[in-house]
């Protein structure tokens, strides 16, 4: 259906009582959202008489005040009684309870346990080593695997410059 005038006065009329596109699009049948809003950029309609979505209260609800901070009062230390107390006893050092290498799982694997897998993950017996573990994610033995250094070139002087430049003659 095309534009007729009478669809365009009554677009006009419906743009500036503050209705949205798509009421629009309704109102007169036969076009879409997107032809009304083409068809108002195209005339050249700017101004609303009404905002097309409801205004918004500009303010919120404020919150309930924080309760102020009881300043810290001394507190007294209490007196000793004749009664000498028997001294505390100390504590037990906590033990790091080592697993056998290749038992552990993933659901067992600690935080400082070595992260070194062995086997197939895809099978049913994959394990990780599990033996304590200071820095890394390895202990000791698999870090020295994972982590070799560095090792120097040897440079022959002029034979490894020729032999490099043979390369590209």
């Amino acid at each position: 259906m095309g534009w007729t005038d009478e669809r365009v006065e009554s677009l006009k009329k419906l743009w500036q009582d503050g209705l949205s596109a798509s009421q629009i699009a309704k109102q007169l049948g036969g076009v879409t959202r997107n032809a009304v809003i083409g068809k108002v950029h195209r005339l050249g309609l700017s101004g609303r008489a009404a905002p097309s979505k409801p205004a918004r209260p500009a303010f919120k609800a404020p919150r309930p005040a924080r309760p102020a901070a009881a300043p810290a009062t001394p507190r007294r230390i209490a007196e000793p009684t004749a009664v000498a107390a028997a001294p505390a006893p100390t504590p037990a050092p906590v033990r790091y309870v080592e697993e056998a290498p290749g038992t552990a799982t993933v659901l067992t694997l600690g935080a400082h346990m070595c992260k070194w897998p062995i086997g197939d993950p895809s099978s049913d017996s994959f394990t990780f080593c599990g033996r304590r573990q200071d820095e890394g994610p390895y202990c000791m033995e698999h870090a020295r695997v994972a982590y070799q250094p560095v090792q120097t070139k040897k440079r022959s002087g002029a034979n490894e410059l020729a032999r490099s430049l043979r390369r590209y003659i």
